[in-house]
């Protein structure tokens, strides 16, 4: 981010700030009407972004996702080659111990890549909390964050769903939904939309919210957030 890019972002975030040291923002119906406004806390929603704790944080998750399954052989480990390819003197041609020496087709591997090899990497407790602040309050700001009053939609059909997206005045593409606590009925609505990821508003991540363009939560499920990212 460029620090134009940056600037702005804070004199954004300024503007939004309200006293008590609450910032405002929209609340929404299933039916995609505005309904009022949610106190939302500036200590989780409108902090200040940092760019390069939030990679810090990315590149540490993409680590300890990744798995060792290259994996190859040096010369004890393959099969066969336990005879002399022909005597040591007398033939005309170079000393070999083993057809399994790197210097053959089919033999080891010399400095290959082994699946003993560890990627974790440790990730601070509140720099993780830090990052996942940042990009909440990124949302916020580029109006990407919408809360609805609740989720008791009358049918529990995908199509009811896929009517409140159509509904709701947003121009995002992919939504992470976040709900208090684990909703079936929301599940099973946004099983099949490809578009949409519905988790626990305690278990948002990082990568869930750098993956989806716009946030979809209940106004129960602001609370539950907050709560947890201002411990």
């Amino acid at each position: 981010m460029k620090l134009w890019q940056k600037n702005q972002l804070k004199l954004r975030l300024r503007q939004l700030k309200k006293v008590n040291n609450f910032m405002k923002t929209k609340v929404y119906n299933l039916l995609g009407k505005e309904t009022g406004e949610i106190d939302l806390k500036d200590e989780v929603f409108a902090v200040e972004i940092k760019p390069e704790v939030v990679h810090q944080v990315f590149i540490s998750l993409t680590n300890n996702q990744r798995q060792p399954w290259a994996h190859s052989k040096d010369k004890s480990e393959v099969r066969g080659g336990g005879k002399k390819p022909w005597k040591q003197k007398g033939t005309g041609r170079a000393r070999h111990g083993s057809i399994r020496s790197p210097l053959w087709v089919g033999g080891g591997v010399t400095f290959g890549p082994l699946n003993l090899r560890n990627y974790k990497d440790k990730i601070n407790k509140k720099m993780k909390k830090a990052a996942i602040k940042m990009c909440l309050s990124d949302k916020v700001t580029h109006e990407a964050f919408w809360v609805i009053d609740n989720f008791d939609f009358s049918e529990q059909k995908t199509k009811a769903f896929d009517k409140f997206l159509k509904d709701l005045p947003a121009k995002n593409k992919r939504f992470i939904v976040l709900t208090e606590g684990k909703d079936d009925k929301v599940l099973k609505m946004t099983n099949n939309l490809q578009q949409i990821k519905t988790v626990r508003a305690e278990d948002v991540n990082l990568m869930d919210l750098l993956n989806n363009q716009g946030v979809i939560i209940s106004k129960e499920g602001v609370n539950k957030l907050e709560e947890n990212l201002s411990k």
